[in-house]
């Protein structure tokens, strides 16, 4: 599996085992503490740098929700989108077919080759939105 200049080592395959372990978008630091508890030498520069080269490889996939720092998920599982929480950070996963049909017609009728896509609708969970007043809640025009 590492072929792209990665050397093995026992840190960087704690890092990986870890990694895909993983349920959820994790930031450098969430897998740092996690792979530490069963390898506590493994620094946070290893974690980032193993990071980096699966997403090289392309196992992995780095994630920006605007929260400052960056997430990642494995990019073995299939396709979905996401929904992110402005005030918890909450990030639910979504598979629509409906939604992957329409963007794929919107591609054929503008000629348009699509290399990838990423769907990240923002707004607030079921548990932030019910307090909220109707005008906070509605999608900007």
């Amino acid at each position: 599996m590492l072929t792209g200049g990665g050397k093995r080592s026992r840190s960087r395959a704690a890092v990986i085992e870890r990694f895909f372990l993983e349920r959820h978008h994790v930031t450098i630091e969430e897998l740092t503490r996690s792979v530490r508890e069963s390898a506590p030498r493994v620094g946070a520069v290893t974690v980032y740098r193993t990071l980096k080269l699966l997403e090289r490889l392309g196992y992995a996939k780095e994630l920006d929700f605007g929260e400052g720092a960056k997430r990642y998920e494995s990019n073995l599982a299939s396709h979905h989108d996401h929904l992110v929480c402005r005030k918890c950070g909450t990030v639910i996963e979504f598979e629509n077919r409906d939604i992957e049909k329409l963007q794929e017609r919107v591609t054929r009728r503008h000629g348009f080759q699509p290399t990838s896509h990423r769907l990240e609708i923002y707004g607030f969970c079921r548990k932030c939105a019910p307090g909220k007043a109707a005008e906070e809640v509605r999608c900007p025009r």
